[in-house]
């Protein structure tokens, strides 16, 4: 108003202005949440869903092979290491003493492994069963550790009374790439100097 020489602006404006901004953030919000949801959704259970190829199955089938062909050269390597280890010749070149060296090193490292998951399983067996974790009563905020009570007087004190099931509220994550589609789909934005900055980002 000032830019434009408006000294006197009726509060009938005010009221105008806010809720046309009401309305159109209204509109802004419901057309992303859209797109969201969209994007979110799942067509598995889908009656007309059809899965021509399983690529997570063949990387695990490719992971277990990779797998299968390091153990099988180690076991290969450690065949070698154990010879040389066992041999007895008297005049040894450099490299049987190195695979000599070698192979004491790997009969090291496998005594301190088996001693490590003794360890382990002596450690867990002591420690004992693990209990499931009680859930925070609603209510309360953590912090640090410990429980701060959200509510006053006779509900202050949440954590001794009996647990109740509250409905757990599904959240609606939107995030850059569906405003920059929204954006796209809208005339007014889609060659907007907002829009540049946010596929600059």
């Amino acid at each position: 108003a000032k830019k434009l020489g408006i000294t006197d602006v009726p509060a009938e404006v005010v009221t105008f202005i806010s809720h046309a901004t009401q309305s159109r953030l209204r509109t802004v919000i419901e057309k992303v949440t859209v797109i969201t949801q969209h994007r979110m959704e799942s067509y598995k259970d889908d009656e007309w869903y059809e899965q021509a190829t399983d690529v997570r199955s063949q990387l695990k089938f490719f992971e277990q092979l990779e797998r299968l062909e390091k153990q099988r050269k180690d076991e290969q390597e450690r065949e070698i290491l154990l010879k040389a280890a066992k041999s007895r010749s008297r005049q040894e070149d450099p490299e049987q003493a190195r695979l000599k060296q070698k192979a004491k090193e790997m009969q090291q490292q496998e005594l301190a492994q088996m001693r490590q998951r003794d360890a382990n399983l002596t450690a867990l067996a002591a420690i004992g069963p693990r209990k499931k974790r009680k859930l925070d009563a609603p209510g309360l905020l953590t912090i640090g550790g410990e429980g701060v009570g959200l509510c006053g007087g006779s509900q202050a004190g949440l954590a001794t009374g009996s647990p109740r099931q509250y409905p757990r509220q599904k959240i609606t994550r939107v995030n850059l790439r569906d405003f920059i589609f929204y954006m796209e789909q809208e005339r007014e934005m889609s060659h907007s100097l907002l829009l540049y900055r946010a596929l600059l980002k």
